[in-house]
């Protein structure tokens, strides 16, 4: 595409600055070919013009489109360039707060400066098993690409993590390592990734140091290879260090700290185990007081020593502090000191630090030293001491990270410096930039190579690429000649200096490499070209840098030290032998320490130059990922970006290079599919084929008429730079194009729609002005024939006014004087009436208390003589009634009595009826005389009102009306006043009653507001109520949720024990092989040297330590798990406590004292009748008691009398007992209602009959209590007997071997052996027999229940027939007892030797699915529950213990075998109907009778209940665990991927990091797939026999998992938060919801476990500009944490131009609003969490006698009983 139409107006491009390196610009004209000049305009609206160069013609770069900012690889941008990178790199780190970015294998991490939430558990989680494209840049995302690579392909990987100090190379390295410890753990030895985690704060504390650039910089470079078996666990790990700065130990800059230890030993200088040491504050040594900033802000030197200490305990390395002292001492001042603790002589020491040794042909001279050279000389010292204990403890660390087998590969972590330039560069810049240049060589060559790759993949033309190849650089350091063997050479002159070797240098190759070059101003430095920049390297000091010489008088004094380990430190350090050693192995020491010497003399930079080529060729046998740290500032702000700065190292660390590189070829890489998803709009419909590479390709050419700008390949287009840029301008102009006419569109609708309503408002207006002035004038005529009308009838109204009230006037006056008449006689009458009154009720009065006085006396008189007569028949009673006999006289004849009382109470009735007849004649006789009477009454009133009538009429008129004629003269103004005194009065009363019907208004108000406010306190209280009920009921699911957790934590740590004890034991078998090869072997390990018998004693230790840890840990769990059950349990019963409270009644303990009652009858029954038969026994050889003889008849006479008597007696207290506790049911069994006990005799005799008969119970129930007690005591006593006997027996057998002992007898020995042996024999048999004596007694307490049985029905048979009496008696009862009889259905029985072909069968070999499709759900708990009733039923407890104990275990077992969705389904089912038929059958209330004559009486399986209680939770946390996975890999790509609404979704454009397709893939997941595997689920457990609550819950736990991962994926990837996407989420949920509607879950919880899915969706789609915008997010996103909410704000992308970007003041405003709630601080949901389970109780209507075992099961062996 031509520059013309690129730089046209309102292009945007980018311009050089000086502050901030680019500045963005846009043009505002139109660039022509041959312009010098572009018209822009700034940022700020600034117009400027920017002048080209006209030879060069370059023109300034362009700026990407919007939508491409904030990519999270830069390579998917269009433009690729300096400014783009920078810019992009901004607004990640500066707007979005992301610190990671992809540049092609790059991961480029910027230093954030403070502590992010984003290296937890959960984020590793997210990131394990995913591609490295699908989620968002992260360190853990390279480490999972580099685990998943070594694990996929069998080769050996690295991560090579760079940067300069301060940019975070240290800690992106320690997160890689983490990943690595967590996703993998270790296989055989114990806690071998905590030993590796362990590693870093050892090297931190050694190697780390504060520089004025960073608080913990690493001043050496490392490089761990991190082990791994075959099975990809960590085995093992091994580290190698490169350039450890040695002169920090003696010289630190201003801001600077020494090495961390130092300072972490001063701040424990108080502890007593560091008393030896002679330590003191940091500021008393020189080493460590130079740099003047002893202390960094936020760290304590004391805790950090803490973990130091923790890990050197972990590692088995606890020698290090003394050493350190050691070099901290080496002071003059502390020279002492410091030769007590190395314990080397002083006076040497001394000696030597002041004089050194020269040596000539002859003789040896001691040369004394200056002040400078000592100095030096100590110095030097130190640093070779602290670099031997350097090395010292990193192999130390090797050894405790080694592993006794090879490991199968292995993950290499590469932190070193990256390229370093600074005012005054040394030695120590030259080796670190050498170090870069090559990783620089080796990262230019791995991308070449990936380039390469991916061309001949796609099958596309190769071309060359053009990249800067540094190996001239290279060879200028390393070829012979270079700048490293002149180094050398020069040291081994004896003259040698730096000047010397500058010359050299000039000589050699200036002018002759490009990469060489001089000051202009110095003869003491020079000038290399790196890849990064130039660097000037200062002469001075490289040759004693390289030497690295220590005086050997002094190490030599140090061998000599008594301390072993100082020893170790140097003994490697061997200096020739004298050459007076003449002995034949001298010469073979000779050798080696001439050898060991001139290793030792090696320079330094040879030794590093050797490990450098060791470390390549290590790199280059592995898998290379690059980690790129950038230091963002020098003043440590957070999120601060100094773009100078991040040039600078985006320069140096190949960031640029990698995109020029990229650039070059053809950076944009697109699939088909993903350009048709994009660019669809820009296609024509004839241009739609089947085939989408051939409609990709007629496109491209229509499109973009330079053919050499893409090319087609296999399965990919790929682009030149700046392509698709153009294709997005096309893309959006279509798109604007499109909007515009569809604005237009509308428009024009809306205008026409307005027109239409304004006209039609026009016709509306005319149509109502109209009606409106016709209504006028009918109204005006209306009004003027109205006032004609009302003048009319207000002239007439008027009048009859004044006649109305003349009229009134006059009636007024009559009824006043005829009221006041009438009013006086009335009163005269009321008194005396009221006279009348007062004296009839005071002579009732005085009448009825004198009565009433009289009868209270006599009534107390009566009580007490009947008190009195009642209590001396009281103890006659209680008397006579403690003996049978009595209780049989006193029973005798009862009936009779009860007849008695019947006759006389129907005589009674009797004669009640015939008085009620005669008051019923005598009342009609009356009314007939009272009508009589009325009629007479009634003809004399009318004669005498007649007369009265005729004789008085005129007479009584003319008198009356003269005196009213007389009274109206003479009191006319007092009739008047009274009439006005009267209106006074009644206006007085109408206001009084005003004001009272106010006060009731006002009172009934108040009553009304406090009805209310009653109303709203129990509201309030209802409410409170309810609270506290759902506090409780959370509280009891976090109890659950705590007491499972702890469950499964049990079970890992179990599970975790058998594997461990399992690989002991093979370890031993290893072990044993491994001794029999060990000295073949040797050769190849590398560790073999390690296996001693010391550390294998160690290993063996270390494992019973682990293993007595794991059970303590073992023992606290259960502990706890007893705990939390007690809690359980105690909480449980206290509710079932309530609940029993209120449903148990009356019913209950009628049917409690029935059974007692029964229980004492029969058990006296049976008494009386054993009595009866000993007798009988008794006097059977004499002829009286013979069958026909007179006493057997009187015998049998009388116990058939006493046992009907006993019966009719029986039945009578439960009729009296069942009327005193239901007094309902009393009510209407009597015959009256208001019949007493007292008043149906005038004796009282049935009441004082009931009184014995309950007194008599009582004795009887506590005689059979004292006997039932008396009898345990008897037992308790034979037991004590049997015991004294047995201890009796055993002490006279020790006194006869005693007194009996005589060792020189041997006949005697023999026997006293042959006597204690039959002692015992005898005891064994006496045991035996006990044995077959309670057997036999159990037989016959069985034979006796049956014959009792029989003799009671014989009995029944007997009485029925007896006289006509007892039948009469027998029907006039009205409760009667009926005997049941005793089924012994639904049990199996079977062998011992059956058991285990029993849980085979039914457990360990049985298919779900051949079980469930034709039988009864449940089965195979129905067999367990009648196998183990059967057991109950013998009372056979050791089968009952061994039949569930088994089961529990097969159980587990098949479930650990074959972990299957349906096994485990089918289990929990059974495993939950056996457990609430354990509770079913326990005595449970929702049982039918004959499950209750079903349930188990002999054993409490409580306990055993518990325990299958834990094995459902166990079950359901698998079954969930395994839903979970199956689940897992399809939920990101079904909820976000897919686009499930069409057209609606564009792809944007992706860089080299591919991330999974958003469209349809051929086997890709859908939501559909999803849907079908819940339908799946759902009738799985539906059709295993799952309660239905159960589902419920397991439906809640899934739906929880979509949206945790779902919501996680989405926190994530910032690709993934656009409005469209929002829509597509909202639509599935839909779905979802649509799916729990169909199968009637609304109830379940699970649609409210999508909330925070609902809501994110929600605020995707929100308006995101105003205040009110997001004070609406705040209200709405309720589900979701505050760190969500912005995370989703920050990282939401606009797929098309026409959206916008969240502005960072918008996410300001809403943290401020969300401030203030109280939540976690968590990132992520946690997807891992299992809600709390609970089986509601559900008993079984199934009848057990009603199962048939199928014949395919082969249960043969069980018999049903």
């Amino acid at each position: 595409m031509a520059a013309l139409e690129l730089y046209s107006k309102f292009a945007r491009v980018w311009i050089p600055d000086t502050t901030e390196v680019w500045r963005s610009a846009e043009l505002t004209k139109d660039y022509k070919l041959g312009d010098t000049v572009l018209h822009l305009q700034l940022e700020d609206e600034t117009d400027f013009e920017y002048k080209l160069d006209p030879k060069s013609g370059v023109l300034p770069p362009l700026r990407n489109p919007d939508i491409l900012v904030g990519e999270n690889d830069l390579t998917a941008l269009s433009y690729l360039h300096e400014p783009a990178v920078m810019h992009n790199l901004r607004v990640r780190f500066t707007d979005s707060k992301l610190i990671y970015t992809y540049c092609g294998i790059i991961l480029v991490a910027i230093n954030p400066y403070e502590s992010l939430q984003i290296y937890g558990s959960d984020i590793i989680n997210a990131y394990s098993g995913q591609n490295m494209g699908d989620m968002d840049p992260h360190i853990f995302a390279v480490s999972e690409e580099a685990y998943k690579q070594m694990a996929r392909d069998e080769k050996n990987q690295s991560i090579i993590v760079s940067g300069e100090s301060g940019a975070g190379k240290t800690v992106s390295a320690k997160y890689a390592m983490r990943y690595f410890a967590t996703v993998s753990g270790s296989s055989a030895e114990a806690s071998v990734e905590e030993k590796v985690l362990a590693s870093s704060p050892i090297m931190e504390a050694i190697g780390n140091a504060k520089t004025t650039r960073n608080d913990n910089s690493s001043r050496f470079g490392k490089y761990i290879e991190i082990g791994f078996d075959r099975k990809h666990h960590i085995i093992g790990a091994n580290m190698r260090t490169y350039l450890l700065e040695k002169s920090r130990v003696v010289f630190q800059a201003s801001e600077e700290r020494n090495y961390h230890i130092f300072y972490q030993l001063c701040a424990c200088a108080h502890l007593p185990e560091f008393e030896p040491l002679k330590l003191g504050s940091a500021d008393d040594f020189p080493y460590t007081k130079q740099g003047r900033s002893p202390i960094i802000e936020g760290v304590n030197d004391l805790n950090e020593m803490e973990a130091t200490r923790k890990a050197f305990s972990l590692l088995g390395i606890n020698s290090l502090p003394f050493h350190v002292r050691a070099v901290e001492n080496d002071e003059s001042g502390h020279l002492v000191g410091f030769c007590d603790l190395t314990e080397v002589s002083y006076e040497s020491m001394a000696h030597w630090l002041c004089h050194k040794k020269l040596k000539t042909a002859t003789e040896t001279l001691n040369k004394p030293v200056t002040r400078l050279e000592a100095i030096n000389g100590r110095d030097a010292l130190a640093k070779h001491i602290y670099a031997k204990l350097f090395s010292w403890i990193v192999s130390q660390v090797n050894k405790a990270l080694s592993t006794s087998s090879k490991p199968h590969s292995f993950i290499g972590v590469l932190d070193i410096y990256g390229f370093e330039t600074f005012e005054v560069n040394s030695f120590e810049q030259f080796c670190i930039n050498y170090a870069n240049e090559k990783l620089q060589q080796q990262f230019n060559m791995h991308v070449f190579k990936l380039e390469q790759e991916e061309y001949m993949k796609e099958q596309i033309p190769w071309t060359l690429i053009d990249f800067y190849d540094n190996q001239p650089c290279i060879n200028l350091i390393e070829a012979k000649m270079g700048l490293l063997d002149l180094l050398d050479e020069e040291c081994t002159m004896p003259k040698g200096s730096d000047d010397s070797w500058a010359q050299k240098l000039y000589n050699t190759h200036l002018k002759k490499s490009s990469h060489f070059e001089k000051p202009r101003m110095s003869n003491k430095a020079f000038i290399i070209l790196h890849f990064a920049d130039k660097v000037e390297y200062q002469c001075d000091g490289f040759l004693e840098k390289n030497k690295d010489t220590v005086n050997e008088e002094q190490i030599n004094v140090l061998k000599a030290s008594k301390f072993a380990l100082l020893v170790e430190l140097f003994q490697d350090e061997e200096t020739p032998a004298a050459p007076s050693s003449s002995a034949p192995s001298g010469r073979a020491k000779v050798g080696r320490s001439t050898q060991s010497f001139r290793e030792h003399k090696k320079s330094v930079g040879l030794q590093f130059r050797n490990s450098l080529h060791l470390l390549m060729d290590t790199l280059n046998a592995t898998t290379p990922h690059y980690v790129r740290c950038i230091k963002p500032n020098d003043i440590k702000a957070p999120f601060m970006l100094d773009p100078h700065r991040a040039v600078q190292q985006l320069r140096a660390c190949g960031v640029l290079e990698t995109i020029r590189i990229s650039s070059a070829g053809f950076p944009s890489r697109w699939t088909y599919q993903e350009f048709f998803s994009r660019y669809r709009v820009l296609m024509r419909q004839k241009e739609f084929l089947s085939d989408r590479k051939l409609t990709c390709q007629s496109v491209l050419e229509r499109l973009v008429q330079n053919k050499d700008k893409y090319q087609f390949g296999k399965t990919k287009i790929f682009f030149r730079a700046g392509q698709v840029a153009y294709l997005e301008k096309l893309r959006a102009d279509k798109l604007r194009a499109a909007c515009i006419h569809i604005q237009k569109t509308i428009r024009c609708w809306l205008a026409r729609k307005k027109y239409l309503r304004i006209r039609q408002a026009a016709i509306t207006l005319q149509r109502y002005t109209r009606g409106h002035q016709a209504r006028c004038l009918c109204k005006t005529m209306r009004r003027t024939r109205a006032a004609v009308i009302f003048q009319k009838y207000t002239r007439m109204w008027a009048a009859r006014r004044q006649f109305l009230r003349q009229r009134a006037a006059a009636v007024l006056i009559q009824r006043l004087l005829r009221g006041y008449t009438a009013r006086l006689e009335y009163k005269r009458l009321v008194c005396e009436h009221k006279a009348l009154l007062i004296q009839r009720w005071v002579r009732g009065f005085l009448a009825r208390w004198r009565f009433r006085r009289i009868k209270r006396a006599v009534v107390y008189l009566q009580c007490c003589v009947r008190r009195m007569l009642a209590r001396r028949e009281l103890k006659k009673l209680k008397i006579e009634a403690r003996s049978v006999e009595h209780y049989k006289k006193l029973n005798f004849g009862m009936e009779n009595k009860i007849m008695q009382l019947q006759r006389k109470l129907d005589e009674q009735h009797k004669d009640n009826r015939e008085l009620s007849e005669q008051i019923r004649q005598m009342e009609s006789h009356s009314a007939t005389e009272l009508e009589k009477l009325h009629m007479q009454l009634k003809t004399l009133q009318e004669a005498e009102e007649e007369s009265r009538h005729r004789g008085d009429l005129v007479t009584s008129l003319q008198e009356e009306l003269e005196l009213v004629r007389q009274e109206l003269e003479k009191n006319k103004e007092v009739i008047f006043n009274s009439v006005c005194l009267c209106l006074s009065v009644c206006l007085s009363m109408v206001a009084e009653l005003n004001e009272k019907n106010t006060l009731l208004k006002s009172e009934k108000d108040e009553m009304n507001r406090l009805i209310q406010e009653q109303e709203q306190a129990w509201a309030k209280r209802s409410v409170i109520l309810v609270e506290e009920v759902t506090l409780e009921h959370s509280q009891l699911n976090e109890e659950r949720f705590r007491y499972q957790n702890l469950l499964s934590e049990h079970l890992k740590l179990e599970e975790r024990c058998a594997d461990l004890r399992s690989e002991k034991e093979l370890s031993k078998h290893d072990h044993n092989r491994a001794d029999s090869g060990y000295s073949s072997s040797q050769s190849d390990s590398v560790h073999s040297s390690v296996l001693t018998g010391s550390e294998d004693a160690g290993q063996t230790a270390a494992d019973v330590s682990l293993l007595l840890k794991l059970q303590r840990r073992v023992a606290e769990l259960e502990k706890e798990k007893m705990d939390l059950q007690s809690e359980m349990d105690t909480k449980e019963d206290q509710l079932q406590l309530e609940q029993t409270k209120r449903v148990l009644g009356a019913e209950r303990d009628y049917e409690a004292l029935k059974r007692q009652e029964l229980e004492s009858d029969n058990k006296k029954l049976k008494k009386d009748l054993q009595e009866l038969r000993q007798s009988l026994s008794k006097g059977s050889g004499s002829k009286l008691a013979s069958p026909g003889g007179q006493a057997y008849n009187v015998l049998l006479e009388q116990l058939n009398s006493t046992t009907e008597e006993l019966e009719m007696r029986k039945e009578e207290v439960l009729i009296l007992r069942s009327q005193l506790v239901n007094h309902e049911a009393f009510k209407h069994k009597v015959v009256s209602p208001t019949l007493d006990l007292h008043e149906l005799n005038e004796d009282g005799e049935l009441w004082m009959a009931y009184e014995s008969l309950k007194e008599t119970n009582r004795i009887l129930v506590s005689q059979l209590q004292t006997q039932g007690q008396s009898h345990e005591k008897e037992v308790e006593g034979l037991r004590a007997e049997l015991q004294q006997l047995r201890a009796e027996l055993d002490h006279q057998q020790q006194m006869l071997s005693n007194s009996l002992e005589l060792p020189h007898d041997a006949l005697i020995q023999a026997s006293l052996q042959h006597e204690i042996s039959r002692l015992t024999q005898q005891n064994m048999d006496l045991l035996e027999q006990m044995g077959k004596q309670d057997k036999m007694i159990r037989k016959l307490k069985k034979h006796l229940k049956i014959y009792m049985k029989k003799f009671g029905e014989a009995e029944g048979v007997h009485i029925e027939q007896s006289s006509p009496e007892n039948i009469v008696g027998e029907s006039g009862r009205t409760v009667s007892i009926v005997r049941k009889e005793r089924d012994f259905q639904g049990m199996l029985e079977y062998r011992r030797e059956d058991e285990s072909k029993l849980f085979k069968i039914l457990i360990t070999e049985l298919k779900p699915r051949g079980v469930v499709v034709n039988l009864v759900t449940g089965l195979p708990a129905y067999i367990l529950l009648m196998c183990l009733r059967h057991a109950d039923y013998a009372n056979d407890d050791q089968r009952v213990s061994t039949l569930l104990n088994s089961s529990i275990n097969a159980i587990k077992n098949v479930l650990k075998k074959r972990g299957d969705f349906e096994t485990i389904s089918f289990w929990l089912a059974n495993t939950c109907r056996f457990l609430h038929c354990l509770r079913q059958y326990s005595g449970e209330k929702h049982n039918t009778p004959r499950q209750n004559e079903h349930c188990l009486t002999n054993f409490d399986l409580s306990e055993y209940r518990q325990v299958l209680s834990d094995l459902g939770i166990q079950i359901y946390q698998q079954l969930i665990r395994v839903i979970e996975n199956i689940l897992h890999p399809k939920i990101a790509p079904a909820m976000l991927e897919q686009e499930t609404i069409q057209g609606v979704m564009g792809v944007k454009p992706t860089g080299m990091r591919k991330r999974t397709p958003s469209f349809h893939e051929e086997g890709s997941h859908s939501l559909e797939s999803i849907l079908k595997q819940l339908d799946v689920f759902y009738y799985t457990l539906l059709q295993h026999g799952n309660d239905t609550e159960l589902v419920r819950q397991v439906i809640k736990q899934q739906f929880y998992v979509i949206c945790s991962v779902t919501l996680n994926n989405l926190l994530l990837r910032k690709d993934m938060c656009s409005w469209s996407k929002g829509l597509q989420i909202r639509y599935n949920v839909c779905q979802l919801e649509e799916w729990l509607l169909d199968k009637d879950l609304q109830g379940s919880g699970a649609r409210e476990s999508l909330e925070p899915l609902i809501q994110a969706a929600q605020l995707l789609q929100i308006k995101k500009k105003s205040q009110d915008d997001a004070g609406a997010i705040c209200t709405m996103c309720t589900a979701l944490t505050t760190e969500q909410i912005v995370k989703i704000l920050r990282l939401y992308t606009p797929v098309n131009e026409f959206e916008e970007r969240v502005s960072i003041s918008f996410i300001k405003s809403v943290q401020t609003l969300l401030k203030d709630r109280k939540e976690s601080s968590q990132l992520l949901m946690d997807a891992k969490i299992i809600f709390p389970v609970t089986f509601p109780f559900n008993p079984s209507p199934v009848a057990l006698e009603t199962i048939q075992i199928p014949s395919s099961l082969n249960l043969n062996f069980l018999t049903p009983v």
